[in-house]
């Protein structure tokens, strides 16, 4: 099979030759810096370069971004650049932009079509992107104080994500798309089923047959423990999730059993991975049954920290190896 078959094998409950050996998210900068001094080599920077050093598979991720030229920043961290409707009204015409040049992604297509990667996009969601215009705790206090000024903002990024959906499509086949959440912490969600189908629900489901209607599998990309919310989820009408952290008590075995029928990517906690081969043969154990399920493309739960030694994830990738063919 090639690494498009074995995405799309996943994505649509078929059975692989084997796991993807993917890394959703790639890498941060001071992994990759730790890397060059200890053996992969200096030209290998880009994303997608270290991927093929690795002989990995190559998932291709374009971010569509709701930001236009002029927008200021939040004053602080967590803060916000809105604070109320005439606030935002008058922000309005700086976000939710066009698409801009796409010509990259015919190349995309043509390597698509060759078997030679997945492809994916991702959106700011329902919840993150109100949240990156107010701001954390002046978003959360708006589901009660400024429920209008909430559904307006939601109602503009769906009418903008089914004007840009079929634009996108229009120039590359995608395989997959993520609405970029993290509405979830280590402790649960941070808010009710209430008003996650008050607030976002309604929204998902004016986008979600566009998606659709263009082969594309919604998904939902939320960091946290996010097992209490995936019912609303599915409700809502996505497909599936990832990362599925570990260190916020994600189960991925259990959530396979609760939920057979749901996309999962990640799961791999990627704390054992500077313990050496041991620890990481153990948490591939671990996760071989909700592999060998089907609809679970395992994968580093989030980005490779720093501790990881460049021999230690080539251990990490020869032992991949062996356990993606185990199915």
């Amino acid at each position: 099979m090639t690494t498009t078959e074995r995405l799309q094998a996943i994505l649509h409950h078929r059975h692989p030759d084997r796991l993807p050996l993917v890394e959703w998210a790639g890498w941060w900068d001071a992994t990759i810096r730790r890397w060059h001094q200890e053996g992969l080599p200096p030209s290998c920077t880009d994303r997608y370069d270290i991927c093929r050093h690795f002989t990995l598979d190559v998932w291709k991720q374009t971010w569509i971004s709701v930001r236009g030229p002029g927008l200021p920043s939040p004053p602080r961290h967590g803060g916000g650049i809105i604070a109320t409707m005439d606030d935002y009204l008058a922000l309005r015409p700086k976000l939710l932009p066009g698409l801009g040049d796409c010509a990259y992604l015919s190349g995309w297509n043509q390597e698509r079509a060759l078997g030679d990667i997945g492809t994916w996009f991702t959106c700011e969601g329902f919840f993150w992107f109100a949240r990156s215009l107010l701001g954390v705790e002046e978003h959360l206090l708006a589901f009660y104080d400024q429920p209008e000024l909430l559904h307006r903002i939601n109602q503009d990024l769906a009418d903008w994500m089914i004007a840009i959906i079929p634009q996108l499509a229009s120039h590359c086949r995608f395989d997959f798309m993520t609405f970029a959440e993290d509405l979830s912490y280590n402790h649960g969600p941070m808010i009710s089923p209430t008003q996650f189908h008050e607030f976002l629900t309604p929204y998902y489901q004016q986008v979600i047959p566009i998606l659709h209607e263009h082969g594309i599998v919604p998904l939902v990309d939320s960091d946290g423990d996010v097992a209490a919310i995936i019912p609303d989820f599915i409700t809502a009408g996505l497909a599936g999730l990832l990362p599925l952290e570990r260190q916020a008590g994600v189960d991925v075995v259990a959530l396979r059993h609760h939920h057979p029928d749901v996309v999962f990517i990640g799961g791999f906690d990627k704390m054992t991975m500077s313990h050496g081969e041991t620890a990481m043969r153990k948490e591939f154990e671990r996760l071989l049954p909700a592999a060998q399920a089907g609809r679970f493309a395992i994968a580093c739960d989030h980005q490779t920290p720093p501790e990881v030694s460049y021999q230690n994830y080539r251990c990490y990738r020869r032992l991949f190896e062996e356990y993606a063919t185990q199915l």
